[in-house]
C-alpha cells in the first residue's frame, strides 16, 4: 500500500518492447536503496515489482493490460516519473490510502497559474465521476491531492509549490495523460450498499 506522497522524481532510462509488454528501466537512488528482486515501487501511480536493481536503477515488468488502462505506455527514455516505495507499518500516513491499481487515465485540461500556487483541471472518465467529489481525495500520477471542484467530466486540483517543484505535475501540460486512481473506500462502500456497477467497471 502507498500514500500518494511521492518521494523521488525519477527518470527513465530504457524500455525494451517485448510484444505483448514493455520492460522498464528507471533511476531513482532513493526508490532503490535496499530494494530487492519483487519488491514494490510505485510508478507514476502504478504499483510495479522489481525485478532487478543496479547503479540506483531498476526494471519492472509491464504487461498489455497495464500498459492498455495506464500511461505508461506513453513514457519514452527521458520521460520524468514519480516514484514512491510502499509504507511502512511503523511509517507517517502522509495521504491517503493508495493501492496503485489505476481505475483509469485523464487528460490535463488547463492550468491557471497564481504567484505561489496553481489550479489545474483534468478531465474525468465519466465511469469514475461518482467517486470524486468536493474535498475528497484522489490520485493523480501518484500523487495524492484534495479535490477543489469535481463535475461529471472533470475535476480541478491546487498544486502548491512542493508539488510543482518536485513531481510531474509541475511540468505536464494540456492535453498530457495522467493516471487517475479513485478513493478505494467510495468503491467499497458502493459496493456494500448495492449500488449497480457497470461491466466495464467490474473489469
Amino acid at each position: 500500500m502507498f500514500t500518494g506522497i511521492v518521494e523521488e522524481l525519477g527518470e527513465v532510462t530504457a524500455v525494451e518492447n517485448l510484444g505483448d509488454s514493455s520492460r522498464f528501466r528507471l533511476r531513482g537512488p532513493l526508490v532503490t536503496e535496499g530494494a530487492e528482486h519483487g519488491d514494490s515501487i510505485a510508478v507514476n501511480g502504478v504499483c510495479l515489482t522489481v525485478v532487478d536493481t543496479a547503479d540506483g536503477e531498476f526494471t519492472a515488468d509491464v504487461m498489455a493490460e497495464t500498459l492498455k488502462r495506464s500511461s505508461l505506455g506513453a513514457l519514452d527514455v527521458g520521460s520524468p516519473v514519480n516514484l514512491e516505495r510502499p509504507m511502512v507499518a511503523d511509517g507517517r500516513f502522509g495521504g491517503h490510502i493508495v493501492q496503485g491499481h489505476v481505475d483509469g487515465t485523464g487528460t490535463i485540461v488547463e492550468r491557471t497559474p497564481s504567484e505561489h500556487w496553481e489550479i489545474v483541471k483534468v478531465s474525468l472518465p465519466a465511469r469514475l465521476a461518482r467517486y470524486v467529489v468536493e474535498k475528497g481525495s484522489i490520485t493523480v500520477d501518484g500523487v495524492s491531492l484534495t479535490v477543489v471542484d469535481a463535475a461529471d467530466d472533470h475535476f480541478t486540483i491546487s498544486l502548491i509549490p512542493t508539488t510543482l517543484a518536485l513531481t510531474t505535475l509541475g511540468t505536464k501540460q494540456s492535453g498530457d495523460p495522467v493516471n487517475l486512481e479513485v478513493d478505494v473506500i467510495a468503491k467499497y462502500v458502493e459496493r456494500l450498499m448495492g449500488a449497480p456497477e457497470s461491466k466495464e467497471n467490474a473489469r
